[in-house]
């Protein structure tokens, strides 16, 4: 087993876990954000969302929103929260193992919105143009 979440899921490397049940492991980000960021993992092997059933999504899913709302009850008590998936090298996931970073916000944290991960916009190509490229 190389993947590093596999061994953290397996308390093989430690981990400052959040939260853990049989299917799904949380721990505190090693370089957070901000406090209290957490990457969520399946303890089922995969690198992206394509490899689970949407049964298996549904249970990893609900221990994000599980984790969530821990972080969001805790003496933290953040005001809001950034949820995202780097889903293949492109979009900066470094470990290939499905994973979900919880960023908890507050305000004036001087953080930004999801949207402003990508700088480079359309082009100028239109809606739908880039709706037929989907469809």
């Amino acid at each position: 087993m190389d993947c590093l979440f596999c061994k953290i899921a397996v308390g093989e490397i430690l981990a400052k876990k959040v939260w853990e049940d049989e299917n799904v492991f949380a721990f505190l980000d090693i370089n957070p954000s901000s406090p209290g960021h957490t990457v969520v993992i399946p303890k089922k092997h995969a690198s992206t969302m394509f490899e689970f059933s949407r049964e298996e999504l549904g249970v990893f899913f609900d221990g994000v929103k599980k984790v969530m709302q821990k972080i969001k009850d805790s003496k933290l008590a953040p005001q809001g929260f950034n949820v995202g998936i780097n889903h293949n090298g492109v979009a900066g996931q470094e470990i290939m193992h499905l994973h979900v970073h919880i960023i908890p916000r507050w305000k004036n944290d001087g953080g930004e919105s999801i949207q402003s991960i990508i700088k480079k916009h359309s082009q100028g190509e239109s809606l739908e143009s880039v709706l037929a490229k989907i469809i």
